[in-house]
Order: structure tokens, then sequence, then C-alpha cells
């Protein structure tokens, strides 16, 4: 298939994914992303997402792999017209990771109605200290603020950081380990100590079961904006086996959205928390690498 019938293929999928959760999607918007980045379509990851509540609806987020052969993203966007250029710290971000450590993988991110968002650098096989990262130029200094609490709970291995380019803010992505998870009373501790709202029992157990949590911090305060946990995307996981709010739609969402792999459907749910509220995201993957599609297992009472 031609590059541009790849491109297209794509476009579809998430013209699809966007009515299911009402987004109005155009092509104005999404095709200059796919048209940035769409040189490996054929092998990219690709994932669909949305978030509950009413603050959030109305959006189709999507990412993917982004090509190697590109180098560093940040420089290609701006090319491309994708995002402006800046004397902000956020536009330097991820070429100052360039060059530190290997990085395994980019990711962008982008939405049907807000556009290209977010880049990431994703280095799982040379995870970095938080002394590290807090040591780059243009990172935020909220990172070196939060070091203390962030030891507290045992947060130092980072595996990825994302740059959103239009809220201005870094997230930091830290991994735990299969033994090394938190109990469901440190992440009630932790988000009490953030002024986070207290979740329940069942919210803190569906946490519990993370690999990682991504912490969200800015350039204008060192207050810590959202803490988000998401146990690691199976196989087959039924959307109602999770806990937290999730409206017709969006189960809808993560029961039918486009997809191009057999076997049981692989979703990740996030729950999200920002001072004054709790929510969900809902991510479907419409396309796999053959590496994920090996290492995915299935979970109890898969669907098809």
């Amino acid at each position: 298939m031609s590059r541009a019938a790849e491109i297209e293929r794509v476009y579809s999928a998430i013209e699809e994914g966007s009515r299911l959760l009402g987004a109005a999607c155009s092509r104005e918007r999404v095709r200059p992303v796919l048209d940035a980045f769409g040189d490996a379509l054929p092998e990219a990851m690709i994932v669909f997402g949305g978030q509950a509540g009413d603050r959030h609806k109305g959006e189709l987020d999507y990412s993917f792999t982004v090509p190697p052969s590109i180098g560093d993203p940040y420089p290609h966007a701006l090319s491309k017209g994708l995002v402006a250029e800046t004397d902000h710290p956020v536009g330097s971000v991820l070429s100052d990771i360039q060059g530190r450590w290997p990085i395994k993988e980019h990711f962008v991110d982008a939405g049907v109605v807000g556009g290209f968002k977010k880049l990431y650098a994703h280095f799982p096989d040379n995870m970095q200290k938080v002394s590290e990262i807090a040591g780059i130029a243009s990172m935020p200094r909220a990172v070196a603020a939060n070091a203390d609490l962030f030891a507290r709970y045992g947060l130092d291995q980072v595996a990825m950081v994302g740059v959103d380019y239009r809220h201005q803010t870094v997230s930091v992505y830290f991994h735990f380990g299969p033994d090394g998870r938190p109990a469901p009373s440190t992440i009630r501790a932790m988000l009490r100590d953030l002024g986070m709202p207290d979740p329940d029992e069942t919210m803190l157990e569906f946490a519990h079961r993370s690999l990682r949590v991504n912490i969200t911090l800015g350039w204008e305060s060192p207050d810590i904006i959202r803490v988000a946990f998401a146990p690691p995307p199976v196989r087959g996981l039924d959307p109602s086996a999770v806990p937290g709010r999730m409206a017709p739609g969006m189960e809808e969402f993560a029961r039918t959205a486009p997809r191009v792999y057999t076997g049981g459907r692989v979703n990740l749910y996030a729950v999200k928390w920002m001072r004054g509220e709790e929510f969900l995201e809902v991510n479907t993957y419409y396309q796999l690498t053959a590496l994920q599609e090996k290492l995915l297992v299935e979970a109890p009472g898969e669907q098809a």
C-alpha cells in the first residue's frame, strides 16, 4: 500500500473513532499530523483515546510511533508548521534530552479537535533518576522542587518524558516494576500530600495494579498539576470491570473502536487526578507492533 493510502487508512479509522465519541473530526486538523509523521504507519503502534467527564468530552486523541528516521521530532514538527517557534523552555526539553542517553522511540500525540499536542521520548532500557531529569537545563524547576516528595514515595526510575506544547507542561513517567508497585494506602497518602481528591477503595486497588505513574508539572509553579496511574494493557479486559464513571458512549468506544489485529481487543485505562477532579481515560489500540502482539496477555472474559 502506498504512503498516501496508508495515511488515508488511518485517517478513516480516526474518523470512525471520533463518531463513537461525538468528536468533530476534520481532515484539515488531522491530516497535517499524519502527513508529517506518517512515513512508517504500517509498523507503528497506533492508539485512540478519550477522557470521561463533561470537561473532556467531544475530543478523540490519537497517538502513534514516530518513524526512527526523523530523529529529534521537535525540529521536524517545527518544519511542518505543527508548532510555532518559541523562546519558552518547553521548546527545548526534547532536544535537551537527545544525546544524553539512548532513546528507544518517540511518540506523537494529537486530537481531532485540538490538533498537534505532545511529543514523547521513551527510554525504558535506560531509565534515569530524578536528579538526572531535574538536571536538564530546560526542565521545569518543579521537578527538582518535588524531588523529596518523589523519593518519599519511591519514584526515582523515569522511563519516559512527555512534552505538551499547547499547555506548556511536562509529564514525567515513573516506572515501578512488578515488585515495586505502591500499596493502595501509599497511593492515598501521596494524593493527600498533593491536595488531590480522596479516591474510594476500588479506584485505589485499580491504581495499585499500575507499573507506572505519570506526573505533570509546569514552569509557573512548583505544584504538581496532574497524577495518572494506568495498569498495563491486556487483551480482552471488559470495560465493565473498570471502576469509575464511564458514559455509555465511551464504553461503546472501548468495545467497538476500529482495530486491525485479531484476538482479544487491547485497551488501556488510566485514572487521573487533578485538584478537585478525578476522571478516567480510555485508550483503545488500533494497531499493535509485532513485539506487542507477542507480549500482550489475555485477560479473563475476553471480548471479541
